[in-house]
C-alpha cells in the first residue's frame, strides 16, 4: 500500500510559483525546487512527475489568482465606469509599489517560453481573453448604465485597456516613473468615450426641440 504523502501539494505549488516566478522557467533547477519547497528530488518527481509539470501546475496557480482578481474587481456590486476607473488606477498603483519591479509572472513567461513552449502559450492566450473579457463586460455594463457612448464598440474599448495596462507593467519593469505610469493610465481613462449625465437624463431635449 502506498504511504499518504506527508505534504500539502497546493503549499508546494505555491513556493514552486514564487521560485519561477523570480527567476523564471530556465533560470530554476530541480535542487532550487527542492530548496523552497523542502521536498526531494524523489518526492518532488513522485508528486509532480518532472520540472515542467511542476511549473505548469504553478502557471495555472498564478492565472487562476489574476484572473479571479481582474474579475472580482470588474463585476461586483455597483456602478461600472467608477469600478473600471479604480481598477485601472489600482493596477497602476501596483506596478508602482512593485519596487522590486519584480513584474507579472505571465508577461514574464510568455517572453521566455511562449514562442517555444505550445502549452505555455495556449495557457497565456487564455487567460488574455480572459482579462479582456472582464473588461468588455464592465465596459458593456457601463454603457447599458449610460456612462458610456453605447454605440461604442466595447471590444475595441477593451483591447485599447488591456493593451495600456499590459503596456503599464512594461513601463514599470523599465523603470518608468510614477508620473508617467499614473500619467498613461489616465490618459487611458480620458479616452473613454463618456456620456454626461444630461445626455442621457430622462425627458432631455435636444436643442432643435425634438
Amino acid at each position: 500500500m502506498a504511504r499518504p504523502r506527508q505534504f500539502d501539494e497546493e503549499e508546494v505549488v505555491r513556493a514552486a510559483r514564487d521560485q519561477f516566478w523570480s527567476v523564471g522557467y530556465n533560470g530554476t533547477s530541480i535542487d532550487d525546487l527542492s530548496a523552497v519547497t523542502g521536498l526531494g528530488r524523489g518526492s518532488l518527481y513522485g508528486a509532480f512527475e518532472d520540472k515542467h509539470a511542476l511549473f505548469l501546475r504553478a502557471l495555472d496557480s498564478y492565472n487562476s489568482d489574476a484572473l479571479r482578481a481582474w474579475r472580482t474587481a470588474l463585476g461586483g456590486p455597483g456602478p461600472a465606469l467608477p469600478m473600471l476607473e479604480r481598477h485601472v488606477r489600482n493596477v497602476a498603483d501596483g506596478i508602482i509599489g512593485d519596487v522590486e519591479r519584480r513584474g507579472c509572472m505571465m508577461a514574464k513567461i510568455a517572453a521566455e517560453l511562449s514562442a517555444v513552449d505550445e502549452g505555455v502559450a495556449e495557457r497565456i492566450a487564455a487567460v488574455v481573453r480572459g482579462l479582456h473579457g472582464a473588461l468588455r463586460g464592465c465596459i458593456t455594463r457601463a454603457q447599458a448604465e449610460g456612462s458610456l457612448d453605447a454605440d461604442a464598440d466595447p471590444d475595441s474599448l477593451a483591447s485599447l485597456l488591456l493593451a495600456v495596462l499590459r503596456g503599464l507593467e512594461a513601463l514599470g519593469k523599465a523603470g518608468a516613473t510614477p508620473e508617467v505610469v499614473n500619467g498613461a493610465a489616465e490618459q487611458a481613462l480620458a479616452l473613454l468615450p463618456r456620456v454626461s449625465p444630461d445626455e442621457h437624463a430622462p425627458g432631455t431635449r435636444s436643442s432643435t426641440g425634438a
